[in-house]
């Protein structure tokens, strides 16, 4: 969906010249301490003759860390010479998030992955927003949307698909997303509020995109970069970018979830302390208490319990103990067949 407006971010890279580049986008940003200076956000392109494209982000938001260490390592080692088409890295979307370690920029609290189509006058956040939609995704053929559970929230590493359609129409996205190969993988349908994300925007260009929520609470762990760069190297063989050759085994077979609607998510009743009653990737049934709320200040008052709405299996849940009305605390997956 082509945009009549053209962004006020230059990019130092050409998109159609072969071999390796890195550089900048340059997001003009006039401030107290540089008149006439710039956002530098770093930017790859590897490309070799005319072919597919890929396009990889992370640091959509700013603290969540496996994607930007696997796109860092992917920006080094990846040859153009090994490559059919084109590979567009993009390891700090939000780069004054990612430099702050925050999942919204410092400079006007903007959360990217909530500001899509984004707008090409507007604050620095919707700035880089307007850009990725309307500059760098219609060059793509498959967008990888690279995120965790940042701060708050720790994932079973998994990969997802948000464009799956129930009754058909998004098979290219479902192969896509079995080619991943990570150990959990789930799917949401296309109409649950993606519009604002950058996935939604993949919807509006008619661009496939996967992401990942790989592992999280602010830090690194090797099995969920492990899952990532596997993917992230399966999607160039998926795409035919890298040879059939190159494609890496997953550890063992996926398995494939459904995230749905709010029964899906356990949230904090009142502010408090929160003490979990269950663990990540375990399988729970409706009813069952999924965390007590207690109260330190008056330690003899009862805790809340808050419990499951619906059956499922454990894929996410909230890290700092304090907690407050609101908090997501877990959220669900159940099985399905893909």
């Amino acid at each position: 969906m082509p945009s009549s407006r053209r962004s006020r971010v230059v990019a130092e890279v050409d998109f159609n010249k072969n071999g390796r580049q890195h550089g900048f986008l340059r997001l003009f940003h006039s401030v107290h301490s540089s008149a006439y200076g710039f956002i530098p956000i770093p930017i790859v392109v590897l490309k070799n003759g005319d072919g597919p494209t890929a396009l990889f982000i992370s640091g959509n938001h700013g603290d969540e860390y496996e994607g930007q260490v696997a796109l860092c390592n992917l920006a080094k080692s990846l040859d153009p010479a090994r490559i059919h088409g084109r590979v567009i890295i993009l390891p700090a979307a939000n780069f004054p998030a990612a430099m702050a370690g925050r999942r919204t920029s410092p400079i006007d609290e903007g959360n990217l992955n909530r500001l899509f189509p984004g707008d090409a006058d507007g604050t620095v956040t919707q700035q880089i927003a307007y850009y990725i939609e309307h500059e760098l995704v219609p060059l793509a053929d498959l967008i990888c949307d690279l995120h965790s559970g940042g701060s708050s929230l720790m994932y079973v590493p998994s990969a997802l698909f948000g464009g799956w359609q129930r009754d058909g129409g998004s098979e290219r996205g479902i192969a896509a997303l079995k080619a991943f190969g990570s150990p959990i993988a789930y799917v949401s349908e296309a109409n649950q509020g993606g519009n604002r994300t950058l996935s939604g925007g993949a919807v509006r260009q008619g661009v496939i995109a996967l992401g990942t929520e790989a592992g999280g609470s602010g830090h690194v762990t090797r099995a969920a970069l492990r899952m990532v760069e596997r993917g992230v190297n399966n999607m160039l063989v998926f795409l035919g970018i890298l040879p059939e050759a190159a494609r890496m085994a997953p550890d063992g077979p996926t398995r494939f979830l459904e995230v749905g609607g709010p029964d899906y998510f356990v949230y904090t009743p009142e502010n408090g302390l929160y003490e979990p009653l269950v663990e990540l990737g375990e399988m729970v049934i409706a009813g069952q208490p999924a965390a007590r709320i207690h109260f330190p200040e008056t330690p003899w008052a009862e805790p809340i319990t808050t419990n499951f709405a619906r059956d499922g299996f454990v894929l996410c849940k909230r890290m700092p103990g304090r907690t407050m009305r609101g908090d997501c605390l877990f959220h669900l997956g159940t099985d399905t067949v893909l």
